[in-house]
């Protein structure tokens, strides 16, 4: 029990009630007690592992837990089976003080407060004082508590049932928008990608961009921004398509060495541009790997992309592939900044990022360059379509210290995966 100098008992007080708090507060700090509150049920369980009253007042109606039902889960605490916990408030109906004792409350105190007498009614309940109700009243109290906390639960489990087919709804409108709107972006696109290229590949175009530098730029800038543009709403497209299921699986064998080193390929100019140096390890790599050869490829870019973005210049990349006996594990390592640990599961979720979105880049392969937040949400949902695994190990995120990521993706061998091979055009 913690006690003030003077050795008096620590007095928690839970109420919600503001000018509640402060009577109470000052009537008893004024008799040299000192007094704690907490404005909610919840918070005031946690408060009382920390600050270890001597005695707990207690409001009945709270915003979270009632009183008595705070009051039953802190008797199951350690420390807290016999400290004096009062009830102060202002229900004062028949059978209300009855639950209250029931539930496991010490005494029963009905508002107003009484100033004069608060303080007096407190060291009453410190040494000895506690209600007494007679059994068969108990008995009856016990069985109508038991009835409220039931209904109670019943009236939380509907209401979080009604939350969840609400946020599902919610989440069905949002994915058909961002389809919708896709789509609508794409189709004008299309026609101005098909125009740039047109004006890209006109001799009379050739022509002023080998005579013009400044007209060679913008047309430059003009076709890698429809390129970007594109690719981002390819991605969203992807996104949706992949975590309503609707996307088709090719299962085939393939070289996994092979992909690694074209994706690396792809990505040489930012590669060069950056002075990161690059290394791809498949001596252990699987000789027979069963998956889409499109999806697995785009999953391995998406990685690379990632760790080419949080990796300074000059740092260092590594792609690895090895097999045990039952899967095949593809890890991407970097000497980046590393993921906080509160980031690590966050980072697969579409439109995530763990980034200052106020410092976003278009670029995606500057230094802590931008993105849409959903190519590691691809990953996840193109892994797990192959029955895979995604996960990030990293100490944590250290701008200075540089501790790196490791992203490794797990793909059964044999499995669903070998059996879906017989047969064609599987879909997911």
């Amino acid at each position: 029990m913690t006690t003030t100098a003077e050795n008096r008992p620590v007095i928690l007080y839970i109420e919600d009630d503001p000018a509640s708090q402060v009577l109470v507060r000052r009537a008893l700090e004024f008799a040299g007690y000192r007094v704690y509150a907490a404005s909610t049920g919840l918070s005031g369980i946690d408060l009382a592992r920390t600050c270890r009253p001597g005695l707990i007042l207690m409001d009945i109606n709270l915003p979270d837990l009632s009183g008595r039902e705070v009051t039953t889960r802190l008797r199951a605490m350690a420390g807290f089976e016999n400290i004096p916990i009062v009830a102060l408030t202002a229900q004062s109906q028949a059978g209300e003080h009855e639950k209250a004792v029931a539930a496991g409350l010490t005494g029963y105190l009905t508002k107003p407060i009484d100033v004069d007498t608060l303080p007096g009614q407190v060291e009453a309940y410190l040494t000895s004082k506690r209600d007494e109700v007679e059994p068969a009243a108990l008995a009856k109290a016990q069985i109508a508590y038991s009835q409220e906390v039931v209904e109670r639960l019943e009236a939380k489990i509907r209401e979080l049932e009604t939350a969840y087919n609400n946020l599902q709804r919610l989440d069905k409108m949002k994915a058909s928008f961002i389809q919708l709107t896709a789509h609508e972006l794409r189709t004008p696109l299309t026609l101005i990608y098909g125009y740039g290229r047109l004006l890209h590949d006109s001799p009379i175009v050739a022509r002023m961009m080998v005579e013009s530098q400044e007209f060679h730029t913008l047309i430059t800038m003009m076709l890698q921004a429809i390129d970007r543009m594109s690719a981002a709403i390819n991605e969203i497209l992807l996104i949706s398509r992949v975590a309503a299921g609707r996307v088709e699986l090719v299962i085939s064998p393939l070289n996994i060495a092979a992909i690694m080193q074209k994706v690396v390929d792809d990505y040489r100019a930012a590669i060069q541009e950056r002075a990161l140096t690059v290394r791809v390890e498949v001596e252990h790599a699987p000789e027979k790997l069963h998956a889409d050869r499109d999806l697995l490829a785009l999953t391995l870019s998406s990685l690379l992309s990632n760790a080419i973005k949080y990796t300074p210049d000059g740092g260092a990349i590594t792609l690895r592939a090895a097999e045990n006996a039952e899967e095949a594990l593809i890890t991407v390592q970097d000497t980046g900044i590393g993921i906080d640990k509160s980031d690590q599961l966050l980072v697969f979720e579409a439109f995530y990022t763990a980034s200052d979105t106020q410092l976003h880049s278009t670029s995606k392969t500057a230094f802590r360059g931008g993105g849409l937040g959903l190519g590691l949400a691809i990953c996840a949902e193109i892994v797990k379509a192959h029955d895979g695994k995604i996960w990030v190990d990293s100490p944590g995120r250290d701008e200075d210290k540089l501790p790196g990521s490791v992203f490794t993706v797990s793909i059964p061998i044999r499995g669903r995966l070998a059996a879906a091979l017989r047969r064609p055009g599987v879909t997911r």
